[in-house]
């Protein structure tokens, strides 16, 4: 499968796991996960299952 690069705030992709969440669990789960393993990956903290993302502050 063909991939692509997305640049979104951490606003914007909380809003969109929001949208996502109004959707049938079965339909969505698996591209929530998605969405939420590559985010924690780049803000560095993994956050507890469920909870929104959230921008860390770097020193």
């Amino acid at each position: 499968m063909q991939e692509i690069t997305l640049k979104l705030t951490v606003g914007q992709i909380n809003l969109l796991l929001e949208a996502l969440g109004s959707q049938p669990y079965l339909r969505v789960y698996e591209l929530i996960e998605v969405l939420q393993r590559q985010a924690q990956a780049q803000l560095g903290e993994p956050e507890p299952a469920g909870a929104p993302l959230q921008a860390t502050s770097q020193s």
